[in-house]
């Protein structure tokens, strides 16, 4: 290739928003564009010179395109360090003119992954881009030299400091930032993509040996910036809102339309989560005279949950299990919200109310009052789904804890009567749904209700015989014949009495405490039927 006195643009995009206005720009500064394939094609449709790859390396693209930018032709000039004497006199000698800006994203990968029915393996792996990445990374590794720019937004910032004279070292920096998170997130997805389908996800299996077989070797994660939050749990700290690339458009909370004057905090996220996933878990086809759920969250949990034959009825009954904290709480019904329900919400002090939809003319009842934000949860058939199991992380000093966070999987045939009393129909009834709540209460957790309603919950409690006292001061009078549902074992007969005095006629828990006979023991001197699940739901 013949040297040439003019600077090089290299352009080869996914993404080609602005692309056009991007190359225009730079060929007024006196650039040369040098681009690829579908790039090329709409660059030279809109009137632009542009040199195809081919023509600078001197090598046809070979293998369907495998093979096209990898080359010295284009890899000396953006490795190559000007300031560096030797590479500069290298670069003159081969007669490479140098390229000073590169614009290159890439396929977005998860959408290949997401492609229904999925892609055969091999068919997938052609949309693996080698020679993108290559590119950005260089670029990138030569920021000092070469402006690299991945996000389309960034054109008009590059193209006004160079009609400067000057990009800012700066600019630069922060470009090849973005730069190697944009390669990082790409090899993330096809890294989680490829172990789900070669090793499987954690949370597809039910068996706890196979979990852990399929924890990754590294943990990845990609997740784009959404926006950026007022502040987070405080006033004095900072805080964004990040959306999974894979999340399902208006199906999750992050991605769920918002409408509301005041925007949603770190807090209304993190409780609206809490809420939803009770919601979600509710919302299942084992109680079908009762199909409409309403859940109420406080500070990260339940104040108050209920099933009933109407959406105003669950409100209702979930409300009365604790007022006073619903105010200023979150609420999330799992079936479209009536007009007898948005005007039921009318004098309640409301943070956020999610929904899968709202009957016409609810939206305008609820936003009468100020500040309120509603969230549209998209789901099929307009009823929320199932809660899913799925792996999930948490930060701590030095590194990372992972786990599986169980859907919930308790077989009732399994559980264990172990008091004299059996407990009967309705009361069973009562712990399948007092159970599916403690799972979302911080541990230590104490839930009692009547029928398919909450009347008091006992959450975060450092001792479990306190869990049982608050619950039951919440409930009162309504803890009269409830069933009490523990998120772990009795270690003594303390909670035992305290349940009794509360008014407890069944208890349901996992047992396994080296004392559950003396916990037995009481329960039968009460005449307090009592079952066993085994299985522990610690939420710490």
């Amino acid at each position: 290739m013949e040297s040439t006195s003019r600077p090089r643009a290299l352009l080869s995009v996914y993404d080609k928003t602005g692309i056009i206005e991007f190359a225009k720009g730079l060929d007024s500064l006196g650039y040369e564009l040098v681009s690829t394939g579908g790039t090329a094609r709409k660059l030279r449709e809109a009137g632009l010179d542009v040199i195809g790859v081919s023509e600078v390396t001197g090598h046809p693209e070979i293998f369907d395109g495998r093979v096209k930018s990898l080359h010295p032709a284009i890899h000396g000039p953006l490795l190559c360090r000007l300031e560096n004497k030797s590479d500069a006199k290298g670069l003159k000698d081969l007669g490479y003119p140098m390229i000073e800006v590169v614009a290159c994203n890439l396929y977005p990968f998860s959408d290949a992954a997401a492609i229904k029915p999925p892609l055969e393996d091999l068919d997938l792996l052609e949309m693996v881009d080698i020679g993108g990445p290559t590119m950005v990374r260089a670029s990138a590794k030569n920021h000092v030299n070469v402006v690299i720019t991945c996000d389309p937004e960034d054109y008009n910032l590059v193209l006004g400091q160079l009609q400067t004279g000057n990009v800012s070292l700066e600019t630069r920096r922060n470009l090849a930032l973005k730069a190697y998170e944009h390669t990082a997130t790409y090899d993330s997805a096809i890294a989680n993509e490829l172990a789900s389908r070669w090793k499987g996800l954690p949370e597809d299996s039910d068996d706890t040996e196979e979990q852990s077989l399929r924890l990754p070797n590294s943990m990845t994660v990609a997740a784009h910036r959404m926006q950026t939050l007022r502040y987070g749990e405080n006033s004095h700290q900072a805080a964004a809102l990040y959306v999974d690339p894979n999340a399902p458009d208006g199906e999750t909370l992050v991605t769920a339309r918002v409408e509301g004057e005041k925007a949603m905090s770190y807090n209304n996220y993190s409780d609206a989560d809490a809420t939803l996933r009770l919601c979600r878990s509710l919302s299942s086809d084992e109680w079908p005279e009762t199909p409409h759920a309403c859940v109420i969250v406080k500070h990260n949990n339940p104040c108050g949950a209920a099933l009933g034959k109407t959406q105003l009825e669950a409100y209702e009954a979930a409300l009365a299990s604790d007022p006073e904290s619903a105010f200023g709480s979150i609420i999330c019904v799992n079936e479209p919200v009536t007009m007898e329900f948005a005007e039921a919400l009318a004098p309640l002090f409301l943070e956020v109310l999610m929904a899968p939809a709202y009957e016409d003319g609810t939206k305008e009842v609820l936003m009468q009052k100020k500040n309120r934000r509603i969230l549209t949860i998209d789901s099929p058939n307009n009823r929320l789904a199932p809660l899913p199991r799925k792996t999930v992380r948490k930060p701590i000093e030095g590194g990372w804890l992972i786990q599986t966070e169980e859907a919930p999987v308790i077989d009732w045939s399994k559980a264990k009567v172990v008091t004299e009393n059996a407990p009967t129909d309705s009361q069973i009834a009562s712990m399948k749904f007092a159970v599916r709540v403690c799972e979302q209460v911080k541990s230590n957790a104490i839930v009692m209700v009547q029928g398919l309603a909450t009347v008091g919950i006992g959450p975060g409690q450092t001792s479990r015989v306190e869990a049982v006292r608050i619950a039951a001061r919440r409930a009162g009078d309504r803890g009269k014949g409830c069933v009490l549902a523990s998120d772990a074992f009795f270690p003594f007969k303390d909670g035992i009495e305290q349940a009794a005095a509360a008014g407890a006629s069944a208890i349901v828990h996992p047992g396994g405490s080296i004392r559950d006979q003396e916990v037995i023991d009481e329960a039968n001197a009460r005449g307090i039927a009592m079952l066993f699940t085994g299985h522990r739901l610690f939420r710490h």
